[in-house]
């Protein structure tokens, strides 16, 4: 049964997922990103206490 060989598709198979691993991965690091975010105001503002009539 040729389908329980590994030999002929496993060499194949782990050539595959290092392509995939090493070399899409830097593809994909290197891209950049086109709209960098922006920070917005960091100064927190106090919050308001609540003011409960019933208490």
């Amino acid at each position: 049964m040729p389908q329980l060989n590994p030999g002929p598709w496993f060499a194949i198979f782990l050539m595959t997922w290092a392509v995939f691993l090493l070399i899409l991965t830097f593809k994909i690091s290197n891209f950049n990103n086109l709209n960098e975010p922006t920070l917005k105001n960091i100064k927190k503002n106090k919050p308001e206490s609540l003011n409960w009539p019933w208490a």
